[in-house]
């Protein structure tokens, strides 16, 4: 009887599920949800495209979506949504629903109802057959600086006023139509040359032939004075659009028109030019290395297993070659080196690397040069790198702050705005350059990123590798023996104590290891900003982007002085100052 009775039951409950299912296939469906829907032509493009496809979506409509996209996602940001696209066809539809993500809304179905000015876009990518084996599909730097919205050759749309309503629903279809055109390359003049080299270690690593470019400053007086040899100034930074020196070279003051930010660089401009020109300042070769690459605008001018050989290029081909055009005395205690931010950092790695090429660092506002100050994180020691995690409660970590110490974005949300970009760290930012060029190959030949882009999980092993390939404040600690002797007085530091990005807590960290090193003792220094963002470079009345005319207008006479001091018997020191 028990037995029968369960049969029953069974036989019931299957047939009482069959009736509900029939009657659910029965209900239509009212609201699939917002899509959209992009197409390119085949008179814009005849090939398949592999690449990222953004949706753009603009609350102001007095500029295009692709320009209101802000760097580090910060808080006047516009809305963008991404998605990888593979051997897309033109004329085939790329989709951007509920499930794409996005930054700052995470998804289409959370913005809120109203118009918007919607735009299409796609960065193009390439396929680079690594001398590794790998096949990755990178954007290719074409002379732009890796800023995906100007990279000549990539295509978008027209901007459009439309409604949204996720409640709604609905297919917005958007055809791109325009491409951007190619860049005109900058022009030499009296004092200010450009110079490209094809670079053998590059083109091997990347499977294709690779360039590596100089912005070279030439001293007044460089014509009229054959005879004379000059140290070498190297200024590391970012891409230099346009292909200006740092600070534009201006030979008359500025217009009574210009004001702001744009006022300031021509004063200082000109008073530079002044200073260059009237022989108030050393007389020097100035160079600026250009070594953007399909991850960044900057290499970071290390070797690293997925950027490149760039440190080899650099010292081994590229140096030589500026030395050589522009005569330069070309032995190491005629360089020097100097930079802020990323050029900070590139700055002192290149003197830890390569400590017998290069004759003094200035390092200025560097990024982080010591990992248990990551940031806001130590990567040895916090398993996670978006929060602080207790027993009951977690805490977002600060990843920029104002000189109030007012947090204006996290590390989670610098990352997810990263990870809508591109995936496997093809952002072009900040993050996932630090990731490419400090970590390990991947597994599918791309950057292993140190954190989960999900939940921020840190990969230990990961971390490991970190430290004992770039941990410049680690490796100077195990390696001072042999480098010690070969840096003495050679290392400055200067940093504001409110760094915008946390900066100034590695900068400190490697001050302990510095000051306690002996036989032989550092002998450098170190100048902290009070109260000082990251612009502090030397001057506390100075906007961030004044602090390249303070390094040059500053520090060459510093420069000059420690290059004749620490001379070689014997060597040049007479033919450059006239």
């Amino acid at each position: 009887m028990t037995f029968l009775r369960t049969v029953r039951w069974m036989w019931f409950c299957a047939l009482a599920l069959s009736s509900v299912t029939q009657l659910l296939a029965q209900v239509p469906a009212t609201n699939v949800g917002l899509r959209v829907e992009i197409t390119f032509s085949r008179e814009l493009e005849t090939k398949a495209l592999d690449g990222r496809m953004y949706v753009l979506v603009s609350k102001d409509g007095s500029k295009e979506p692709r320009f209101q996209i802000e760097r580090y996602g910060g808080f006047n940001t516009q809305q963008i949504f991404g998605v990888d696209v593979d051997g897309l066809a033109p004329g085939a539809p790329t989709i951007v629903d509920r499930s794409t993500p996005g930054y700052p809304v995470e998804s289409l179905e959370q913005i809120p109802p109203g118009d918007y000015f919607v735009q299409g876009f796609l960065n193009i990518y390439e396929t680079f057959h690594l001398a590794s084996g790998h096949d990755v599909k990178l954007p290719p730097e074409r002379g732009e600086g890796q800023k995906w919205y100007i990279k000549p050759g990539n295509l978008y749309s027209v901007p459009k006023r439309v409604h949204l309503d996720p409640a709604t629903g609905g297919v917005l279809r958007i055809t791109l139509t325009e491409k951007i055109p190619p860049i005109v390359p900058a022009s030499d003049t009296k004092y200010v040359k450009h110079l490209r080299i094809q670079s053998r270690l590059l083109s091997k690593f990347w499977g294709r032939p690779t360039e590596i470019g100089a912005i070279v400053l030439l001293p007044e007086g460089f014509e009229a004075h054959p005879q004379a040899r000059y140290p070498l100034m190297i200024q590391q930074g970012h891409f230099r659009f346009g292909w200006d020196w740092p600070v534009p070279f201006r030979s008359e003051p500025p217009t009574p028109e210009l004001q702001g930010e744009e006022r300031a660089l021509a004063e200082y401009g000109y008073k530079f030019y002044q200073d260059w020109t009237s022989g108030r300042l050393p007389r020097m070769v100035g160079l600026m290395i250009q070594h953007a690459n399909p991850y960044y605008d900057d290499s970071y001018a290390v070797n690293s297993a997925s950027i490149g050989p760039y440190g080899d290029a650099i010292v081994q081909e590229l140096i030589p070659e500026v030395e050589k055009r522009f005569r330069a005395i070309g032995e190491p205690w005629a360089r020097v080196l100097y930079g802020a931010s990323t050029g900070g950092w590139e700055s002192l790695a290149m003197q830890v690397f390569y400590p017998d090429f290069f004759n003094g660092a200035w390092v200025l506002a560097p990024d982080p040069i010591d990992f248990r100050a990551f940031m806001t994180s130590n990567i040895y020691k916090d398993k996670n790198i978006f929060w602080n995690e207790g027993p009951w409660l977690r805490v977002p970590r600060p990843g920029r702050r104002t000189t109030e110490d007012i947090i204006t974005a996290t590390i989670e949300s610098y990352s997810r705005y990263e990870s809508v970009l591109g995936s496997h760290l093809r952002s072009g930012e900040q993050l996932a350059i630090w990731q490419a060029v400090f970590g390990p190959v991947g597994p599918d030949g791309y950057p292993k990123p140190l954190w989960d882009e999900r939940t921020g999980v840190i990969d230990r092993q990961v971390a490991d590798y970190w430290r004992e390939h770039y941990d410049l404040s680690y490796i100077l600690q195990r390696d001072w023996k042999t480098l010690g002797p070969k840096l003495v007085g050679k290392l400055h530091f200067k940093v504001g104590t409110r760094d915008t990005f946390y900066l100034d807590g590695a900068v400190r960290l490697i001050q302990k290891v510095l000051e306690n090193t002996n036989y032989p003792y550092y002998a450098g220094d170190f100048e902290y900003g009070p109260h000082q963002p990251h612009g502090y470079w030397g001057d506390p009345q100075l906007p961030w982007f004044d602090g390249r005319s303070v390094a040059q207008q500053r520090l060459m006479p510093e420069m000059a002085k420690w290059m004749e001091k620490s001379a070689p018997r014997g060597a040049d020191l007479t033919s450059w100052k006239y």
